[in-house]
């Protein structure tokens, strides 16, 4: 791939930012007590959300933010986070439809920045891993801004995993000369359907103290025990 030959189209990429922004505003509308914030503070996380993960993105590929040259992309970001905002009820109760389109999300965002990363140049494996943080970027963003334990970095339905096995294929599918929107296309739903299987069935990775109290408990069944 090579940079002309390849430009993200805005309306797929607006989809994604809009979506980001929806479920970062749902995200902080559902705080309560101390956490709990204003409608400036919602539309912020909103507009975090979705702009976090193509900046991060751009900023690693050492380009002006997309969201910074076109009009188009505060506008939207920021009314998705003011529908998500003023229609969370109803999301809410939507559980299953917020999950298919939060793991859409993931694998746009995933797509377009190892896509860019690849057009711009990049090897397949540091591709990948621009991918994944524009993937990640925007909820990683969304946890420090909120002061919370970054999601990422905890037991959760494989949410950066999902992201780095779609970015991967789509680098592999890019090596053997698939053109891009059909490899964005699988790279999306590959990793869309990781993560709604992982939300479904309740799957994650082990937890690092789960696999020490594994070793500890192996390591001390060979120690012989002495009966008086």
């Amino acid at each position: 791939m090579t940079e002309p030959q390849f430009l993200i189209p805005l309306w797929a990429d607006l989809t994604a930012v809009g979506l980001g922004g929806v479920q970062g505003a749902l995200f902080a509308s559902g705080f309560q007590g101390q956490r709990r914030l204003d409608l400036l503070g919602v539309a912020i996380i909103g507009v975090v959300m979705g702009l976090g993960g193509g900046m991060i993105r751009d900023l690693l590929l050492g380009t002006t933010p997309a969201a910074l040259l076109s009009n188009w992309y505060l506008l939207t970001v920021t009314g998705a986070a003011l529908v998500g905002m003023l229609l969370a009820n109803l999301f809410q109760r939507l559980n299953t439809v917020i999950v298919v389109l939060d793991a859409i999300a993931i694998g746009m965002f995933g797509a377009f920045g190892t896509t860019k990363a690849l057009a711009s140049g990049l090897p397949p494996i540091p591709a990948v891993f621009v991918g994944v943080c524009a993937a990640v970027g925007g909820g990683l963003l969304r946890d420090v801004f909120m002061g919370l334990p970054v999601a990422v970095m905890h037991v959760s339905s494989l949410y950066a995993v999902a992201a780095a096995v779609g970015c991967a294929v789509l680098a592999v599918l890019a090596v053997v000369e698939v053109a891009a929107v059909p490899a964005a296309i699988t790279c999306i739903a590959v990793t869309a359907v990781i993560r709604v299987l992982a939300v479904v069935f309740d799957i994650s990775l082990p937890e690092q103290r789960a696999l020490y109290r594994r070793k500890v408990a192996v390591e001390t069944s060979t120690i012989p025990i002495i009966k008086p």
